[in-house]
């Protein structure tokens, strides 16, 4: 019992003393110096990286500007987490004192049984990696992964970022990317089926919806060919439908769509062809049909 009396009271001396405070706060001020100097190196770096790129754009030969803003955030980031790695073992090693080499070699040894609980940690960066090389998808795409469909924010080395058009963002492990469908590689089809009532003729539906379409692709540049009538496309209850296609600039095709159904809608509401209504027929059990009527007065 004195022998851990003793200790505890060396223990306090020691941590109450002056030189413990004073080695603490040296270690600490060296941390803080190397984290400093670790952020001025991410800055410094990034915009070399930056430059660099800037210098890439005003060259003939270069890849696709939404390729380049891929690869350029990817190596961002791998500059962002090698310069803090090396900074907290610099920490560790030159500010704390702690023994990293023995540490690394423990680690060593130790791989093998972390390695089987990082599976998905490496299977999310070779994911990503295979992602940027086959360039199935790059920064400022619309895509659909996983059943979240947005733009693509950033394209890191172990997740992607996904912002909804509403606004929320989606982190998605690469791991997890199996199926991707891009809307942002080639041009989009806006299709639009115009409802006419049965009262109008449809040669002359189809004359005004041409007369619309001909005039949108000076008008917008979402649309970016002279949209083709297909013909009457559905019959149905109270009306029939005329359906409309026209190529959109990539991503486009549902502002396309849009821009159509208001154009013509507003045509067709001043040439008198108005939208149609649901048609509902009444009868009573109890109402007789026309011909028995006309067949009692005949025999009468």
């Amino acid at each position: 019992m004195n022998f851990i009396l003793q200790e505890f009271q060396e223990l306090w001396d020691y941590i109450s003393g002056a030189k413990f405070w004073m080695e603490a706060a040296e270690n600490i001020l060296q941390a803080i110096v190397i984290l400093a100097v670790a952020i001025l190196i991410i800055r410094i770096g990034n915009r070399v990286i930056n430059r660099l790129f800037e210098s890439r754009a005003r060259q003939s030969l270069r890849i696709t500007e939404r390729r380049e803003v891929t690869i350029k955030k990817l190596i961002q980031n791998v500059l962002r987490y090698t310069v803090y790695f090396m900074a907290f073992i610099m920490i560790l090693d030159g500010a704390f004192g702690l023994p990293i080499k023995s540490l690394l070699a423990g680690a060593g040894v130790a791989g093998v049984a972390i390695g089987f609980g990082a599976q998905n940690l490496v299977r999310d960066i070779i994911s990503g990696f295979f992602i940027i090389f086959e360039d199935q998808f790059s920064v400022g795409d619309y895509v659909y992964i996983s059943g979240v469909e947005g733009y693509v924010e950033e394209i890191g080395v172990r997740t992607t970022k996904i912002m909804s058009w509403t606004g929320e963002q989606h982190v998605l492990p690469n791991g997890n990317v199996t199926q991707v469908t891009n809307y942002s590689v080639h041009n989009g089809l806006a299709i639009v089926d115009v409802n006419i009532p049965y009262e109008n003729d449809a040669d002359l539906a189809e004359q005004i919806i041409e007369d619309v379409s001909a005039t949108l692709p000076a008008s917008y540049e979402e649309i970016i060919n002279l949209p083709e009538i297909m013909g009457v496309q559905s019959l149905e209850t109270s009306h029939y439908a005329i359906r409309v296609k026209a190529e959109t600039l990539p991503s486009y095709q549902w502002a396309g769509a849009r821009i159509i159904r208001k154009e013509v809608k507003e045509v067709l509401y001043k040439q008198g062809i108005q939208i149609p209504a649901p048609r509902l027929v009444m009868y009573t059990r109890d109402e007789e049909p026309a011909s028995s009527s006309d067949e009692r007065q005949r025999d009468m």
